[in-house]
This record gives structure tokens, sequence and C-alpha cells, in this order.
């Protein structure tokens, strides 16, 4: 049987896991405050939703993919939140990146109800999203894991289980506190080596087959022109917007202070985001980093 999904939060990569959701022949409707990403869902053949509570009427699966814990929190348990309109079998999946006690208080309001509920963030950024090879990192009990697996697999390639509700966040802000370090390591590489006179193609090449290799290397590469289809060859439009890498560097600190964690490499990077974002870059993708570094 065909299941019904609600899909809210038409973002970068949102709207790219939902088309998939309907190639994958779900019957999908989807909500998000911008019209225009809607319209885009609705000509790819997604029913479409003035409003959250409409969005998820018949929903057997709602996915939300939202931009920090306050919105997700008041979606699902603030005042009207979905988990009192929501059927009684329905699982929700969160695919936020948001602070792991966000995630576990959300958790914790639909264990109350009898509601499934992981949480799901994702690995992989919008070429991923897209193509539908994302790596999702749940939390949650193993029942409802499973049960969200068939649904997942429709917009990702890698599904783990990191364990209760909240651990699929904190293995997330682990993951990008690491994705930020190299970004940045190789972003100071290249630009170094480019200012002595060398090709950046060329260097990349080297480091690739060298003890440098790393992923913004392989998939991502920084430096404009060496990579076609990246941000960096698009005047660092579209992907993972630094306020975004900003936002996750903030919960891995969080994090670190609370469980007493030393993360040095990771407080300066997020140190670095945050003289970078203030500059004005914002709204571009987090590999930007690499003008930070560039002389004027």
């Amino acid at each position: 049987m065909t299941q019904n999904i609600a899909f809210i939060g038409l973002g970068n990569m949102g709207g790219p896991m939902a088309k998939n959701l309907i190639k994958n022949d779900f019957k999908v409707t989807v909500y998000d405050l911008n019209a225009h990403v809607v319209a885009d869902l609705k000509a790819a053949g997604a029913n479409t939703a003035d409003n959250a509570k409409a969005a998820i009427k018949d929903a057997d699966v709602i996915i939300s993919m939202l931009p920090n814990g306050a919105i997700v929190k008041s979606l699902y348990i603030g005042n009207n939140g979905l988990i009192n309109e929501v059927k009684d079998d329905v699982l929700i999946i969160d695919s936020s990146t948001i602070a792991a006690d966000d995630a576990r208080a959300v958790a914790k309001a639909c264990e109350r109800k009898g509601i499934a509920m992981i949480d799901a963030p994702v690995s992989g950024g919008t070429a991923a999203a897209e193509a539908g090879t994302l790596t999702f990192i749940c939390g949650g009990e193993p029942a409802h894991f499973e049960a969200a697996k068939l649904v997942l697999s429709a917009m990702g390639r890698h599904i783990f289980h990191a364990g209760a509700s909240g651990a699929g966040q904190v293995a997330k802000i682990c993951n990008n506190m690491l994705l930020a370090i190299h970004m940045v390591g190789t972003a100071e590489a290249l630009n170094m080596g480019a200012q002595q006179g060398l090709d950046p193609k060329v260097m990349s090449e080297i480091m690739k087959a060298s003890s440098g290799n790393n992923w913004s290397l392989q998939v991502y590469n920084p430096f404009p022109g060496v990579m076609p289809n990246v941000p960096s060859s698009n005047d660092y439009q579209g992907g993972f917007m630094v306020d975004l890498m900003s936002k996750d560097l903030g919960l891995s600190q969080e994090l670190a202070a609370k469980s007493k964690s030393a993360t040095p490499l990771g407080a300066m990077a997020t140190q670095l985001y945050q003289i970078h974002q203030a500059a004005g870059a914002g709204g571009k993708d987090f590999s930007s980093i690499l003008q930070l570094f560039q002389k004027k």
C-alpha cells in the first residue's frame, strides 16, 4: 500500500529529498513558508497544503527538514503542536540538524502520546540530496528505525542507527565538526600553494594521491575552477551555507562543554566560520572559507 507522506521544510536539502520520494511512488504532500519552492514541488507531482496541519491530515509518515531546534519544537510540541493532530499510527522522522536535547524533548513528548519518532539528520550535501544518495544518521527506538527504513532508502544510500533518541544528532554534529576542520585545512593548503604559484588543480590531484587526501578534496573542492558542479565553481552559491555550518559548529561546542570534551580544532573552526559569517559570507557555501585566507 502506498504510504502518504507529509514533508515540511523544502529548502536546499528538503526539496530534493521530497522529489525523490515522489520518484519512488510515494504520495507526498508538502508545506513550506516559501511559495516558490512549494510550486516547484507541485510541478514535480506533490500535493500541497496551506499549513502544516493540513499537510499531515492523512499522513502515515511526517518528515521535517527545518533550520533549528526552536522551530522543530514549535512545530511538534509547541502551542497547537502537530503531535496533537496526527494519526495514532503515524511515524515522525525529523531530519533537521538540531541539538540532541531538543531532539530528545520532541521524542519524549511523542513517547508520552504513543507516537513513533526518530531523529534522522543527514550527511552528503545538496548533490547527494538530489541524487538520492544521502547518509541518514538515526536515533530512536530500534522498531521505529526499522519502520523508517523503507522511506529513508528512497532518499539515501547509507542508513545508520546510532542509538537512542538524540544519538543521530550527536553523531551528525561530530561529523560536521570534522567536516569543517578538514575543509578549513584543505582551503589553507590549496591557498598557500596557489600563492606560491602552484596550479590548484594539480595540487589537488597530488594531495588526493597522498596522505592529505580527504572528502573536501575528493568531492567538494573549495578552490574555484578545480572541480565542476560544486559551489566553489559557481561563486559559492547553493550547497551548505556558512550560516548553517556556523550553527552546527555552535552546537558542537555546546555539546563539547556539556560533555567536557576537548575540541580545540573544533573551537578554532567555529571561530573562523563565525568571522567569515560576520564578514557577510553567511549565505555562501561553507567551502567559501577559502576566501577568508586569500589576499585581498
